[in-house]
């Protein structure tokens, strides 16, 4: 039914896109905008009989619009799309949730659970650019994993033989194994960030938000 839609806008030679029943039409000024607005939705409601929802058809400038989740900015290149805030936000949360420490499962099963979030949401958002909120994202989900990493060592012994395995000199990984439980102070330090690297997660199978992103961004446009 709604190719019937498309048919009368192309008829009234008006750039637009649609997905399913979400759909934007561009048009050059405010008061093109409110007519525009005005005869389609009319159009709509007589020639095919749907109502459509006032809450969720407005008018707006491109840099306020989300569509599928994507946001959009305009370069020296011109207009961009990227994931929208709030999607970004939505995707942190994921990984926040995944990331909590009284979550009681092995280090593997996590990892595959995180990896599982960032595949999706990156090859969703892959023709968008986001190397900037990914970076962002990559650190931060180190971070959480080095203080997971921490947590289940449990105790000192554990610690100081956890960081002495990945390099940590005897007298370092013994100073350093007493910290406790301050995980702001955990994922801070310089000795265990040093001693638990992004090479290292990988290696353990962690995806990088970032690198995974890259070259899906890549691949897509090539």
């Amino acid at each position: 039914m709604l190719n019937e839609l498309d048919k009368e806008l192309e008829r009234r030679e008006l750039r637009f896109t649609r997905y399913a029943d979400d759909c934007v039409i561009v048009v050059k000024s405010e008061a093109a905008a409110k007519r525009v607005m005005y005869t389609v939705t009319s159009w709509i409601e007589r020639k095919l009989g749907l109502k459509v929802n006032a809450t969720k058809t407005h008018i707006t400038k491109p840099t306020k619009i989300k569509y599928l989740g994507f946001g959009f900015w305009k370069s020296k290149e011109g207009w961009r799309a990227r994931p929208h805030q709030d999607s970004v936000a939505k995707y942190k949360r994921k990984i926040k949730k995944l990331c909590k420490r009284s979550w009681s499962v092995s280090l593997t099963h996590r990892i595959e659970k995180l990896n599982a979030v960032t595949r999706g949401w990156s090859n969703y958002f892959a023709l968008g650019d986001m190397k900037t909120a990914m970076t962002k994202v990559d650190e931060h989900l180190r971070v959480q994993t080095i203080v997971i990493i921490w947590k289940q060592w449990k105790v000192p012994k554990k610690r100081e033989w956890g960081l002495r395995k990945l390099g940590v000199s005897p007298n370092m990984a013994h100073k350093v194994s007493g910290m406790g439980n301050r995980y702001i102070a955990v994922a801070n330090n310089r000795t265990i960030k040093w001693a638990i690297t992004k090479e290292k997660l990988t290696k353990r199978g962690l995806v990088s938000p970032l690198d995974y992103y890259l070259n899906q961004h890549t691949l897509k446009l090539n």
